[in-house]
């Protein structure tokens, strides 16, 4: 019976050494997928105006200056070559889910330009744009994908969203 209760103890004695490690251990935390990019792709305008227009396709020009000492990013697009165009920059703040994936949302401003409504609307707005960054292992591409809200984004007061994907190159 002495036997037993000293290889308990000694078990207990283990398993308490261990928990006292473990405790004092800090959390392991993923990396920020580090790198600015610059890549292109497809907007998709998901909503549209009195007069329908603002639903369409239109091309886009991403990019993302990363600043490395905070987990925040400077960002922009250009919405071209469909009915109309815009420029919309923002700041985000990145959340790494593991080293090569940032999920991120940013706030900034929707400027149009042309007549006719883009993707993010056809008057200056705020915007929320919640996106994912991945960059590829072994190779400096990253895709990435967002969407962008534009608060009051239409001149008849209504909320202008696209959805943008594309493949940049990191910088």
């Amino acid at each position: 019976m002495l036997r037993i209760s000293s290889n308990l103890s000694g078990l207990a004695g283990v398993v308490a050494a261990g928990a006292i490690a473990l405790s004092l251990q800090s959390p392991a935390q993923a990396q920020a997928a580090f790198g600015s990019y610059v890549g292109a792709g497809a907007a998709v305008g998901l909503s549209d105006d009195d007069n329908g227009d603002g639903d369409g396709v239109s091309f886009v020009i991403s990019g993302r200056y990363n600043i490395l000492e905070l987990p925040i990013s400077i960002r922009g697009q250009a919405f071209l070559l469909g009915d109309g165009s815009a420029f919309v920059p923002t700041v985000s703040y990145d959340y790494p889910l593991n080293f090569q994936t940032n999920v991120y949302v940013g706030a900034g401003i929707s400027l149009p330009s042309g007549g006719e409504p883009s993707p993010v609307g056809d008057q200056v707005s705020f915007v929320i744009q919640p996106g994912v960054d991945y960059f590829l292992p072994g190779s400096n591409l990253v895709v990435f994908g967002n969407a962008v809200f534009a608060l009051n984004g239409f001149s008849d007061g209504g909320t202008a969203t696209s959805v943008q994907g594309g493949v940049g190159v990191q910088f």
